[in-house]
């Protein structure tokens, strides 16, 4: 949340080891998104309410600029329930202790409701009604539910007679996020915000696939003489409600959250990358799991999906800068670029092709890209494509992690695939080394296709197409670490591809935030 000139990171954290367990509500703080100072636990099991575990949840910012936080707790009987805290002092800039009334829990699984599958509840949106709504993930047998609840006080809730949205063969839906979207412009909006300019995103984390979707669709608070029912959410049939459906972020990324901004009227994306190697590299690192770097979201101008960018902030970071321009590469070419630090960068490149007559068939039934990615690795030529970066690669190219793109041709349409493929990734065993990938819906009619990704050492973060598809890989090379990791751009496909403007730069730490 941003409270007073304060970003506040609240985030699951085990402080007593890098496995799951012991599970408290870190606390941390910045200005800037970007610079961090770790303060003490938030939130930690102290009462019977919360004694086995303190979950998921969601910040509110209440009238006269209160902040509350909503949270599942496990109580004595591994029942899920979801109890609230308020900061200690209102008065402390960096709101460092938060204290647990004894009136919680607040929400209780009624006799309708799965005690074990009950948890991590929304930020509240404000209806016209004067009630407070709220969102709790959840299962009954296989059908993922968001159970709706309503308070005039935020302390006296009601369960709806329905769920604001379910969907069968599902399952748990985990950490579900559900606000509006602007139809006419990249600004973020408060999450009370209705109206004909409106769409709404609804977001859950799939607790069988680790994988999250969304659906835009259109919320009915419940006015209207054609829609009698209250507080109902429908997507739009433009893409799949369910498993196939759309994602933030079709690689190694879960439990996101979004938050609205008002400092910079923007919505911020915000997800978990767990780790890809084993639990005991895990207990030798001393940690596990990063955040991605924050994004700022907003509708695509064909009201279709979302469009995700990092951050303007994170380009404080850049250092030395390398520039290529109008550069061609045939069919087998790669060219290293050089004089940056290639195991910390930040690369944006734009890349041509004159036609896209050498083209492959697309197969109607590659409905899976990463299925597909796997199958049509970088290795393998193509007509247009495989181009792309190699990120992360060792000298001779033992190891290295590719991103690149693949184009074919369809009826009447051509169908872009974005792939980043971990399998060459590292010379080390017992890795999960997946190929990620996502279809791009994209207007190739210029003939162009745009890469961002930024790397960092165990992770490569890309965004193709000026955000539209966004893939995120953990990748452990041996080989190609610190100064010996190297970014290359290569192209194995037939059709000659122009690198029109790459640019490059070392990424500088960043700092503990002053105080």
């Amino acid at each position: 949340m941003y409270f007073n000139g304060v970003y506040h990171f609240f985030y699951q954290y085990n402080p007593k080891g890098a496995v799951w367990g012991n599970i408290v509500w870190a606390h941390s703080v910045s200005k800037d998104l970007i610079n961090w100072e770790a303060l003490d636990p938030a939130i930690y099991p102290s009462k019977p309410f919360d004694i086995n575990g303190c979950w998921s949840g969601s910040a509110t910012i209440l009238p006269g600029n209160k902040p509350v936080i909503l949270y599942t707790g496990l109580d004595p009987d591994k029942n899920q329930v979801q109890n609230y805290a308020i900061p200690k002092n209102i008065s402390d800039p960096y709101l460092r202790e938060w204290i647990k009334p004894d009136n919680n829990p607040l929400v209780f699984p009624d006799a309708g409701v799965n005690a074990s599958a009950f948890r991590d509840p929304t930020t509240a949106w404000w209806g016209k009604d004067g009630h407070w709504r709220i969102l709790v993930g959840g299962r009954r047998r296989n059908r993922g539910m968001a159970h709706l609840y309503r308070s005039k006080d935020f302390l006296y809730w009601v369960k709806a007679k329905h769920p604001l949205h379910s969907q069968v063969k599902t399952g748990m839906w985990e950490c579900p996020d559900f606000f509006p979207v602007s139809k006419s412009g990249k600004n973020g909006l408060d999450w009370s915000v209705l109206g004909d300019d409106t769409k709404h995103v609804f977001k859950v984390s799939l607790d069988v696939t680790r994988f999250e979707y969304y659906t835009l669709g259109t919320y009915f608070p419940g006015k209207g003489r054609y829609f009698p029912g209250k507080d109902r959410y429908v997507p739009d049939n433009t893409s799949v409600d369910g498993w196939a459906g759309l994602r933030y972020d079709y690689g190694n990324f879960y439990a996101s959250k979004t938050f609205y901004d008002p400092a910079k009227k923007r919505r911020i994306l915000w997800g978990w990358a767990n780790e890809s190697d084993s639990v005991s590299d895990d207990v030798k690192k001393g940690w596990a799991g990063i955040q991605a770097i924050p994004r700022t979201l907003w509708l695509d101008s064909n009201g279709k999906q979302l469009i995700q960018w990092p951050i303007e902030e994170i380009e404080t970071l850049r250092g030395h800068k390398v520039k290529v321009t109008n550069t061609k590469l045939k069919k087998g070419d790669h060219f290293e670029i050089k004089g940056i630090t290639a195991a910390q960068a930040d690369v944006e490149v734009t890349f041509s092709f004159t036609k896209l007559d050498k083209a492959e068939k697309f197969d109607p039934s590659w409905v899976d890209a990463q299925d597909f990615c796997s199958k049509k690795g970088s290795k393998v030529q193509g007509g247009v494509g495989p181009f792309g970066l190699l990120t992360l690669a060792s000298e001779n190219l033992e190891e290295f992690t590719p991103v690149f793109f693949r184009i074919f041709k369809a009826t009447n349409k051509h169908v872009v695939l974005l792939c980043s493929d971990a399998t060459s990734s590292s010379l080390a065993h017992g890795l999960y080394k997946p190929s990620f990938a996502g279809f791009v819906d994209v207007d190739l009619s210029d003939n162009k296709l745009s890469l961002r990704s930024l790397i960092d050492h165990s992770v490569v973060e890309s965004f193709g197409a000026g955000g539209k598809t966004c893939i995120l890989s953990r990748v452990y090379p041996s080989l190609a670490v610190f100064s010996d990791a190297h970014l290359h751009v290569f192209n194995n496909g037939s059709e000659t591809i122009t690198v029109e403007r790459l640019n490059a730069w070392t990424m500088n730490k960043p700092k503990f935030m002053n105080n």
